[in-house]
């Protein structure tokens, strides 16, 4: 017997799937998933202490909770240009086993949903530079949603 439950209706057998959830966020015009299981904490703007000598995607670091943080731009690391920080911006603050905390800015916090691997397309064909940040596209109501590969927008092969 596999994951999956299976419910018997009159004719057919419907397959439940299993569904993950995901945080959207809004980066310019485009909606991003984050794996919800990566996320630890989603905070207001706040001071950001700026690092010399970082790479340029890294914003600087936050104090959070007494934990140091760095906080990346992820407009920056896609190649999207500089970050229009407004009321609604967030750092959304990942928690990955390898490097410990990792705030990222977004333009906003949209809401939480669920989606089944039947419903993200992981055969998705983008720029050589932009397929290594996102894992599939995701379809939610009428709207696409680029799930973000967290691993790969975190690890940094130059450093």
């Amino acid at each position: 017997m596999d994951k999956k439950n299976e419910v018997k209706h009159k004719d057919t057998n419907v397959v439940e799937e299993e569904k993950k959830q995901y945080i959207i966020c809004r980066i310019g015009d485009e909606q991003h998933g984050l794996d919800i299981s990566f996320v630890d904490n989603i905070v207001r703007m706040q001071k950001i202490t700026r690092v010399p000598k970082v790479q340029y995607y890294y914003i600087g670091i936050i104090n959070l909770r007494g934990e140091v943080v760095p906080v990346m731009s992820i407009r920056r690391k896609m190649g999207l240009g500089e970050d229009e920080v407004t009321n609604k911006s967030r750092i959304v603050i990942l928690k990955m086993e390898e490097v410990g905390y990792v705030g990222i800015l977004v333009d906003e916090v949209k809401e939480v949903i669920a989606l089944g691997e039947s419903e993200i397309n992981r055969n998705v064909k983008a720029k050589k530079q932009d397929n290594v940040f996102i894992s599939g596209i995701g379809k939610h109501d009428d709207n696409l949603i680029s799930i973000f590969d967290i691993s790969a927008i975190i690890d940094d092969p130059k450093a």
